[in-house]
């Protein structure tokens, strides 16, 4: 029986297996509205089959988007349109949806990637950037501005707003995205984190705000919605925050309700060395669930069904995400469960289309 096919609980959530759609920035929205673009690429991951669907990098506030056509859920406007995105979702797929809500920090005000991804100037449609420390994220960009008292708590409350937002739209869970080099990643690498104030320095002031942007989202939502984090493990570089140190977060996690660690890494520093090869970052997921009773969800260049059923059935993680394998083959945990003789959800104008030699695959959606 397939291990990735069984159904897994995050708190009060239930899924029906453990493949989750990793969430993946779009670069198309309309000011921080979602568009038919999201209509689209949402709607047919939800028909995909997976236990969980996480809704991309969503900013808190407009300086916290990567770029201009970022999503965000900052303002009523904001909400109105993800809620379209999702009445349709709901209307023809139970699939389960989160949403990572996140701050660019120093790493916004930039291009969509088709167009190079290199910061914009002020002057040519940018803003300033903020961060822990005025410390830019490479050569000849623009120094941030390093957060102050009334900063920190601007940050915090949008978060929060943004949380608020998040449930009264009806969303089943929450992650906060503390990776790949964006604010809450800056706070806790030494790489990027200069401060001297209670903020900075050691590795307890290093997890500080991080952990005050945590308690107060989970304070601020009802107790049956799963809040977990997605987490860079390792800058891939020296003298920057490794998997010793995502360890010690991750105790003091398990100590605040968080419903599970999602396990990536690198995208702090240009500097960062990584050797890619399929699975790469599995090990960071494996020390966690080692170290830790969080759940774990591992990614990273995951694509084949034999290896995401490896992971899960031999205790490395308790799920797997994917990212551009799910956009390579939105089907793809159909393909995986007719391969690992297992069932998926599947909407009703689809169900013809299994082949005859897995006549029981899918299961209606109702």
């Amino acid at each position: 029986m397939s291990q990735l096919f069984q159904p897994f609980k995050l708190g009060g959530l239930s899924l029906e297996n453990r493949v989750v759609i990793a969430p993946m920035c779009q670069y198309s929205a309309d000011e921080g509205a979602a568009t038919d673009w999201h209509m689209i690429h949402l709607g047919h991951l939800a028909l995909s089959g997976a236990g969980l669907l996480i809704i991309e990098a969503t900013a808190v506030e407009p300086v916290g988007r990567i770029t201009p056509a970022d999503l965000g859920l900052y303002s009523d406007r904001t909400e109105e349109a993800l809620a379209r995105v999702l009445r349709a979702i709901r209307a023809y797929s139970p699939i389960p949806v989160s949403i990572q809500l996140a701050h660019a920090g120093r790493k916004a005000s930039c291009q969509v990637p088709w167009e190079g991804g290199k910061q914009i100037p002020r002057g040519e449609g940018g803003w300033q950037t903020v961060a822990p420390s005025a410390v830019p994220y490479d050569h000849g960009e623009a120094s941030p501005e390093a957060l102050d008292a009334a900063g920190l708590e601007r940050v915090k409350d949008a978060f929060v707003a943004a949380a608020r937002r998040a449930v009264r739209l009806g969303l089943d869970a929450i992650e906060l995205h503390g990776a790949h080099g964006y604010l809450l990643h800056e706070f806790l690498s030494p790489l990027s984190n200069r401060r001297d104030d209670a903020y900075g320095g050691s590795l307890d002031n290093r997890l500080r705000f991080p952990l005050e942007i945590f308690d107060a989202v989970r304070a601020a939502v009802p107790a049956h919605v799963p809040v977990g984090i997605r987490v860079s493990a390792s800058d891939w570089a020296e003298g920057g925050w490794d998997i010793e140190q995502t360890i010690a977060l991750a105790h003091q996690l398990e100590k605040r309700n968080c419903a599970y660690i999602h396990a990536s890494s690198a995208g702090l520093t240009p500097a960062q060395k990584i050797t890619l090869r399929p699975g790469y970052q599995v090990p960071f997921a494996e020390a966690l669930k080692r170290e830790t009773t969080l759940p774990v969800i591992a990614v990273g260049l995951i694509t084949e069904p034999a290896e995401a059923e490896d992971i899960v059935a031999s205790g490395k993680a308790d799920m797997v995400a994917l990212a551009r394998a799910m956009l390579f083959d939105p089907r793809w945990p159909w393909h995986a469960a007719a391969e690992l003789g297992a069932q998926v959800h599947a909407p009703n104008q689809y169900l013809r289309s299994q082949p005859r030699e897995f006549k029981t695959l899918f299961k209606s959606n109702g």
